[in-house]
């Protein structure tokens, strides 16, 4: 464990995340005003809810992050574009959109490509942070390896690994790889099935600079019980 990570830094490397089918305006209002409290760095959340968690965060610290084409990334260029400006004009301050992991399968490259320049763009025009979900349980790594170098060349903010609800997480292996790959000049998220202080800090080792986590406040509250034992 790096020997200067505070409750309060780990927090700041946390995407907290609600992205259920069916949450209630009293369930949002809890999470954003729990997140708050922790100052989580972003909630993570669907795109439709976004202008009503702007308004239970008030004047936080907190993001407010859209989750486009979640979880499939099956629509359109075009379509993925729409949501992305909807979301930013209703309050959004992160984008983690999903890559058309079909077009991926099939070469067919410009397409990935433009899908990425096109929401990064759009991003970029309205300082918003832009992130590119890849789903790496269903990619080879010629196709992992693809979609990076694709990366460098459009210059999104964050690479990150998945969207929590394929057939597979997060891995230390692939944070490792895509890290290796874009190095310095872009940063990686580490998303699904981080749900303890342990695999957090083999991500952030691994080279992650973000955690998408429901289990934000178990990470934190682990941390914070670790330090105190050892004082």
């Amino acid at each position: 464990m790096k020997s200067d990570l505070t409750p309060q830094k780990i927090a700041k490397m946390i995407d907290q995340t609600l992205l259920k089918a069916y949450v209630s305006d009293e369930d949002f209002r809890a999470f954003c005003e729990e997140s708050a409290a922790y100052d989580f760095k972003m909630v993570a959340i669907n795109s439709a809810p976004v202008k009503k968690c702007r308004e239970f965060l008030g004047g936080s610290n907190v993001h407010v992050g859209a989750a486009i084409s979640f979880p499939l990334g099956q629509t359109t260029i075009e379509t993925k574009v729409f949501e992305t400006e909807t979301a930013i004009r209703e309050g959004a301050d992160e984008i983690d959109y999903v890559v058309n992991i079909v077009e991926l399968k099939n070469r067919n490259l410009d397409h990935i490509r433009r899908e990425m320049e096109s929401i990064v763009e759009v991003c970029r025009k309205a300082g918003v942070i832009s992130k590119v979900i890849f789903e790496n349980c269903y990619l080879t790594r010629e196709e992992k390896e693809i979609l990076c170098r694709i990366a460098l060349e459009v210059k999104p903010d964050f690479i990150k690994t998945s969207t929590g609800f394929g057939t597979g997480g997060a891995t230390e292996e692939d944070v490792r790889l895509m890290k290796s790959l874009v190095g310095d000049e872009i940063k990686v998220k580490a998303a699904g099935g981080i749900r303890d202080l342990d695999t957090a800090l083999a991500m952030i080792e691994a080279g992650a600079e973000r955690i998408g986590t429901s289990a934000g406040v178990k990470i934190v509250e682990e941390l914070r019980e670790r330090l105190a034992a050892k004082s």
